[in-house]
């Protein structure tokens, strides 16, 4: 079996109509990832829907009502390889409303391509993306100045340089270098820079977008950091016993290890030993971060573990929080925030709800610096420090110890209202 090719989640953001459809159909098609023939059916949908133009953005876009809208709604998923990467797109919302799908997009992503269009430069999206993509721990980020060929910019560089200026200006203000982030002017609907190098634009010299997405570097496997693994659910296999499948976010599992389960069923960590675990049916001795397993662990018994559970090393346990200070900014909630409010919180698999105990700082969602200590509330747009307490025993861990396990959304009724991190905790001991 040839070795696979490393894998890297790539989510597109940026301002509604700045062309993150299009670019990603663009790549897709001059890929070969998608035949003449289909293009040639999305082109004269698009004609036949009165979106001349559009056919790109409908590689992407299967929705029926975002054809008919020409808006992205939900997140798509497209695979397509390189010499050197095997990638998922993730093409993420840009429209205000949409902004929840975006945050389950960059929570999954080991990447970002930025695109913003070069006539309307840095928008009201460009910003919270930007931001979002940073608490929301993507570390590498792709700058695509797209639409180089409208009227008013015809490839012009110094209208590159502009946009590239005001774009780094915002990078610096969230924490990204824009030093060694790529900047690349490309014309997605032409097909300039996307895929091949573009005739129109001589004083460029870098790599066109998909060499750049070449050049990310691949994701690191936190294999230093001690064992997590969620577990996402149990089986019961008849001849096997209880069967747990999860993936492994930190750390390595090895076969005869002494793990531990918690909280597990009565809050007390359920102790065993990693008998034997499979990944695509074939037998491991050791499974990685990204790896994807079943296992079965003596000790484990059908009752004692359920979703939500974390396993880890016997000789350090995860971490239980009987509350924990977390940044959050809140995306979509229908009026105020305050001391009380008990949300259901996704933190890797568990969905548990906790309670805001105390609004201690409002910031600035841009920059992060502090606008008002203890407020009353907080709403849609800001940014926040909050101490949470979950109702029920609680696995989490603080962002500068563990960052995989400390990220979290918050849903009401059906919608994602806020997204964070833990950035403190106060332990709850094992009995």
């Amino acid at each position: 079996m040839a070795k696979e090719k490393i894998h890297m989640n790539v989510v597109f953001i940026g301002h509604v109509d700045h062309g993150k459809s299009t670019t990603v159909g663009r790549l897709m098609f001059d890929s070969g990832s998608v035949d003449e023939q289909a293009m040639r059916k999305l082109k004269e949908k698009a004609a036949e829907l009165g979106k001349a133009g559009f056919e790109f953005a409908f590689v992407m876009d299967n929705l029926k009502e975002e054809r008919e809208r020409g808006v992205t709604i939900d997140l798509a998923h497209k695979r397509f390889e390189t010499d050197k990467y095997y990638y998922t797109i993730i093409d993420a919302p840009g429209h205000k409303d949409f902004i929840k799908n975006m945050i389950t997009g960059a929570s999954q992503a080991d990447a970002a391509v930025l695109v913003v269009a070069a006539n309307d430069g840095v928008m009201a999206q460009t910003k919270e993306h930007i931001f979002l993509s940073k608490t929301l721990g993507v570390g590498q980020l792709i700058i695509a100045v797209n639409k180089m060929d409208i009227k008013g910019v015809e490839y012009s560089e110094a209208r590159y340089n502009e946009v590239k200026e005001q774009v780094g200006q915002l990078l610096k203000m969230v924490g990204y270098n824009p030093e060694t982030t790529p900047f690349v002017p490309i014309a997605s609907l032409q097909g300039d820079n996307v895929f091949k190098k573009s005739e129109n634009m001589s004083w460029y010299t870098g790599p066109n977008l998909l060499e750049a997405m070449d050049k990310l570097n691949p994701p690191e496997k936190p294999t230093n950091l001690p064992l997590r693994l969620p577990i996402q659910d149990v089986y019961n296999i008849t001849g096997i016993g209880v069967v747990p499948v999860g993936k492994v976010e930190t750390g390595v599992m090895k076969v005869g290890q002494k793990v531990i389960a918690v909280p597990g069923r009565e809050g007390k960590g359920v102790p065993g030993e990693v008998k034997s675990m499979e990944m695509h049916h074939e037998q491991l001795q050791q499974a990685e971060p990204g790896d994807n397993i079943g296992f079965s662990i003596r000790g484990f018994g059908k009752k004692d573990i359920a979703r939500g559970d974390v396993i880890g090393p016997a000789d350090n346990v995860p971490t239980i929080a009987s509350e924990f200070t977390a940044q959050i900014v809140v995306l979509n909630h229908p009026s105020v925030i305050t001391v009380g409010y008990t949300p259901v919180f996704h933190i890797h698999t568990a969905q548990i709800a906790c309670r805001v105990t105390a609004i201690n700082k409002k910031l600035n969602p841009t920059t992060g610096e502090v606008l008002e200590e203890n407020p009353d509330f907080i709403r849609n747009g800001d940014a926040a420090i909050v101490t949470l307490k979950p109702v029920q025993s609680l696995c989490i861990e603080r962002q500068k110890e563990i960052p995989q396990m400390s990220r979290f959304a918050i849903r009401d009724s059906g919608s994602t209202v806020s997204a964070g991190m833990c950035i403190d905790l106060v332990e709850k001991k094992l009995d």
